[in-house]
């Protein structure tokens, strides 16, 4: 079973990372909040931490293998442990996952089922069903996260090259102006190409919602 991967991050699409490793490019698929976090990195050598399982096709006789990835330990941990809630399984948490695992983990200790149901493919119900299986296992989530580094193709340390916790309060800005998850993600995929400087949510919004005369 493969437990880590490092290579050169090629592509990042919706919801995969292509991640080069010597001849051979692999498919990971990817949370949202990953997917923001590395979308900018092309070209830079990354390590994921990973998972694998089997999909199945529509008529049940074939399986695809397909592999998972993370940033960090935790992060891979807390995947595992969310898939363990029923009625979710992989491809809903991956896409569930669209905030900070430190942030999803303070929810369900607190048990804020409002909240919960904020996160992509979850409505009341099902958050309720997040707190009552995971309530008492979250608590090393809650701790604050500590941010691994990441290593150049030189060998020296490198800085992230974005601010992944501002993308992920601009991004849970837009779902608060009613802005559907597909929607924020493009309109974060526009602000970051389109070459104009931002250091806060209100100027990010700004350009976001700038009018033309």
């Amino acid at each position: 079973m493969i437990t880590k991967m490092t290579g050169s991050l090629t592509r990042v699409l919706d919801d995969e990372a292509r991640l080069q490793v010597g001849a051979i490019e692999y498919q990971l698929l990817i949370a949202e909040n990953l997917r923001r976090a590395v979308q900018m990195r092309a070209g830079e050598e990354i390590t994921f931490h990973i998972t694998e399982y089997l999909e199945s096709t529509s008529g049940g006789n074939r399986f695809i293998p397909r592999l998972i990835g993370f940033l960090t330990e935790a992060e891979l941990d807390f995947f595992d442990l969310f898939c363990t809630v029923e009625k979710i399984g992989v491809k809903k948490a991956l896409k569930a996952m669209a905030r900070p695992v430190k942030e999803i983990a303070d929810a369900i200790s607190r048990q804020d089922v409002k909240w919960l149901s904020t996160l992509p493919g979850i409505g009341a119900a099902t958050a309720e069903q997040i707190v009552t299986t995971l309530k008492r296992k979250v608590m090393s989530f809650t701790a604050p996260a500590r941010e691994e580094p990441t290593t150049r193709a030189d060998g020296k340390t490198a800085a992230p090259s974005v601010d992944g916790k501002l993308l992920d309060d601009i991004y849970l800005a837009l779902m608060g102006l009613g802005v559907a998850p597909a929607e924020a993600r493009t309109k974060l995929d526009s602000l970051l190409t389109g070459g104009k400087p931002f250091t806060s949510v209100p100027e990010a919004i700004s350009l976001l919602f700038a009018t033309r005369g």
